[in-house]
């Protein structure tokens, strides 16, 4: 299984940016994709973005395509996810999870099997 490890979260102003990272280790040489999901309070999880790790090909939600790119390091087996003109909507704990070929969470092509312990992200004035 892989261990992920995010990071980056905090208060930022509307209209500001931040970036988060997601550390990879442990099995990571058979990951598939890896994926960023968010949870806002009272709603239900969402997957918002994720990336394939044989060819970078990356799928954004709506919600925050034109706002969000998603990209990786695989020397440093690290995953970004860039987030720039928050809005306080994106306020909500941001998830990493990986497709490393167990069951999980189904989401667009994959599924996610390992995740992260979430990063909290606050979007207010």
């Amino acid at each position: 299984q892989v261990q992920l490890v995010e990071s980056g979260g905090g208060l930022v102003q509307p209209g500001g940016s931040l970036r988060l990272s997601c550390a990879a280790s442990g099995f990571t040489l058979g990951l598939y994709a890896y994926g960023w999901f968010r949870q806002a309070p009272g709603k239900e999880r969402e997957g918002i973005s994720c990336i394939s790790n044989s060819d970078a090909r990356t799928y954004y939600a709506d919600s925050v395509k034109g706002r969000f790119t998603i990209s990786r390091d695989n020397a440093k087996n690290t995953v970004y996810l860039q987030m720039n003109s928050l809005k306080p909507e994106d306020t909500a704990i941001y998830y990493c999870a990986a497709d490393d070929g167990s069951h999980g969470t189904s989401w667009y092509y994959y599924d996610f099997g390992s995740w992260g312990q979430g990063t909290q992200v606050t979007v207010s004035s």
